[in-house]
């Protein structure tokens, strides 16, 4: 046995980013030195590994996050306040101040602000840590306190989400670790070789097993490679290959009566509409063979068990909640959700109980503040009236846990509004981002492993804690800690603006519900994490117990009618397609995608050397069909173009994109592409169809050699 090493110690953690494997991490630890006043200084972390303990991570990472250390230590890092001296933009320049001066200014800019209408301040996040510590609750009550819009945070999953609900109620499924035992699986719209590596494992482990393995998706992308069959279907018609299906299905009886006619609302009503969605009618939309419809229906009718994961491209289209609502119609006819690796799977954050209210506080808010819609930034900033809700313009924007200049639609507008020398713009991160070029104050951000909080997942049904491992590095400030010393500057005395942050982790865990039970923060401490209390072999919907009001699967919904939509399962369009806006076509005939790439999160990342040489640089997939008529030779560089924008990417020719399809796997920092853009130059700021998410897949361009 291998003796201790002196100083040297393991501390548990979670990864923050914004995937469905939450992962449980080990931090080694060494160099700490005990002080008088009993904390711990010195201390710097050696390792970052999965544990292997934990049932999901089972000691694995991905090759992002294996190397955190990189980032926590990183030569570029943030680690002091700065204010800009210069103009605003790409190549700006920063001093070093302290952080009384910082919070002063800051302090003074809103008193003034608020004095005429704290509505002119802006607060932005979004997920650049997924702790529900750092990411949800004191920022919240803070902003809320100080009478700022609310931002409505709908930039990924809210569409989906949404959609989801109106069938089943909630956001949870069968678990990943049980995909192993499926004998079919279809992934729909997901590449978990990039964004979730666990659950492809225990695909990969079906597949050895002889279950069979569809991937849905307009890319073929690393996951669809390694499947038994690729669909290569047109971006945004999900909906309409789900009612297809369903007609099979219905057709040819391939269906559980039983539980049909314990757990279901609307079988008959759905039994008629779907007898006009035949293969061949969906085959004119999707662009799939009508023959590839009627067998998908078969094996998907015939094979038990069966799980379908679908993920959150599917939902960036003009019909994208709808999408998922249809598509989570299937499990319910054929009875998939008897079987624990059954059903379907958006996430499973729906099955963890958090107490929103005690968390946030929204009783602290005083003023009946608009709402300003995140992904309608660019529009915000540019003082439209509908984005702004008829309310002030924005004088402030405070960025924390995102990078909007990257990441938020049409980026033209975004940095446009972005560079207005009348708005006083504050970024608390890690690294100079993007936006950080348009900030008048940068503040140095905390990484994971230097701040306490505690997570759910959307992947698992594990809450997770995470420990500091280190101490700040340099003058790095948890978000917590931020928004409580605002809090002082401002003179707020509320008691909940300067709770622990331990305190605010037991009070977001709903003691109320039973899936709560035995669930703590001191327990998880000692543990590391602790599953819900559910059943080991979870299967939600086995007996039906839907979270819809009528208890039952609703094909029929009374709520999608309220909301303007149709109360059965249907097919929206995408708004910018060559069948739904042939005039469009004409000039931009290109449908394109935007999916992750492999060696990103998101933006995060994005600065990594290592990793941006995994990436190489921005590339352009396109089918030999699109490339040939246009000249476009393997390995040109071209410009992907529309009327918001274009970027310059490299040409990659070959067959991963169906034709009519382009593929720009993004999301690169603007700094770091040819010509100062990325893929969101193009891409819009409408919305979806429920739940007023992005449509960043719902985009047509031109390419052209450059």
């Amino acid at each position: 046995m291998t003796a201790p090493v002196p100083g040297r110690r393991v501390v548990r953690a979670v990864c923050p980013h914004d995937c469905p494997d939450t992962c449980a991490m080990l931090v080694t630890v060494e160099g700490e030195t005990a002080m008088p006043d009993g904390s711990i200084r010195g201390a710097r972390a050696v390792e970052v590994r999965g544990d292997p303990d934990h049932p999901t991570t089972q000691g694995v990472l991905c090759n992002k996050v294996a190397r955190y250390l990189e980032r926590t230590y990183a030569s570029d890092r943030v680690l002091h306040p700065l204010r800009r001296v210069g103009p605003k933009g790409p190549g700006a320049r920063f001093e070093r101040i302290g952080w009384d001066e910082a919070l002063e200014t800051i302090a003074a800019r809103w008193r003034a602000l608020a004095a005429e209408d704290p509505q002119t301040i802006l607060p932005y996040s979004y997920a650049g840590t997924m702790g529900i510590v750092q990411a949800n609750s004191i920022d919240r009550r803070f902003f809320h306190r100080l009478g700022a819009s609310l931002l409505d945070r709908t930039i990924c999953s809210n569409p989906g989400k949404e959609g989801i609900a109106l069938t089943l109620g909630a956001n949870m499924g069968p678990e990943i670790e049980r995909f192993d035992e499926a004998r079919l699986i279809l992934l729909w719209g997901t590449n978990p070789i990039t964004s979730s590596v666990h659950l492809w494992t225990r695909v990969a482990e079906a597949k050895r097993r002889g279950a069979k393995v569809v991937a849905i998706d307009p890319y073929r992308s690393l996951s669809a490679q390694k499947c038994d069959e690729w669909l290569a279907i047109r971006p945004g018609t999900d909906a309409a290959l789900a009612l297809a299906m369903m007609h099979v299905l219905v057709r040819e009886d391939w269906l559980d009566h039983d539980y049909i006619a314990r757990h279901t609302l609307g079988f008959e009503a759905l039994r008629q509409h779907v007898a006009a969605w035949t293969p061949a009618r969906a085959a004119d939309i999707t662009g799939l063979p009508a023959g590839a419809i009627e067998a998908l229906a078969r094996d998907y009718g015939t094979t038990r068990p069966a799980a379908i994961r679908i993920n959150y491209g599917l939902q960036r289209h003009a019909g994208g909640a709808m999408s998922c609502r249809t598509i989570a119609c299937l499990p319910a006819l054929t009875g998939a959700w008897r079987d624990a690796a059954g059903g379907v799977l958006l996430g499973s954050g729906g099955a963890f109980p958090v107490d929103v209210d005690a968390l946030e506080r929204p009783d602290l808010i005083w003023n009946n503040p608009r709402t300003v819609n995140m992904v309608l930034l660019g529009a915000a900033l540019a003082g439209d009236a509908q984005a702004l809700s008829g309310g002030p313009p924005i004088r402030s924007l405070f960025v924390y846990s995102a990078n909007p200049a990257a990441v938020a639609p049409d980026a033209n507008q975004v940095l446009a509004g972005l560079a207005r020398d009348d708005l006083f713009t504050v970024v608390h991160d890690v690294f100079l981002t993007d936006t950080c070029d348009y900030a008048d104050l940068v503040l140095p951000a905390t990484t994971q492993l230097e701040h306490f909080d505690i997570h759910k997942a959307y992947g698992h049904l594990y809450w997770m804690v995470n420990q500091p491992a280190i101490a700040p590095v340099g003058e790095a400030m948890s978000d917590s800690d931020l928004f409580r010393a605002l809090a002082r500057r401002l003179g707020f005395d509320d008691a909940c603006l300067f709770e622990s942050d331990e305190a605010i982790a037991a009070q977001a865990i709903d003691g109320r519900h039973p899936y709560n039970a035995g669930i703590s923060v001191e327990r998880m401490k000692a543990t590391g994490w602790q599953r819900l209390a559910v059943p080991a072999r979870f299967a939600p919907f086995a007996e039906g117990n839907f979270r819809t009001p009528s208890g039952k699967c609703e094909f029929v919904s009374a709520r999608a009618r309220a909301l303007g939509l149709p109360a059965l399962p249907d097919y929206i369009a995408p708004r910018e397609s060559p069948l739904t806006a042939p005039a469009l076509a004409q000039r931009f005939p290109l449908m394109m995608i935007s999916p992750p790439a492999r060696n990103f999160m998101n933006s995060t990342f994005g600065n990594n050397d290592a990793l941006r040489a995994a990436e190489r640089e921005p590339y352009l997939d396109l089918n030999r069909a699109d490339a040939v008529p246009r000249g476009i030779a393997d390995g040109a560089m071209v410009r992907v173009f529309n009327d918001r924008g274009s970027f310059l990417a490299r040409a990659r020719v070959n067959d991963r994109s169906r034709p009519g399809v382009v593929t720009a796997l993004s999301v690169w920092w603007h700094k770091h592409c040819p010509g100062g853009r990325n893929a969101n130059a193009v891409t819009s700021q409408r919305l979806t169809d429920l739940g007023r998410g992005p449509t960043f897949y719902d985009c047509l361009v031109e390419v052209a050699r450059a």
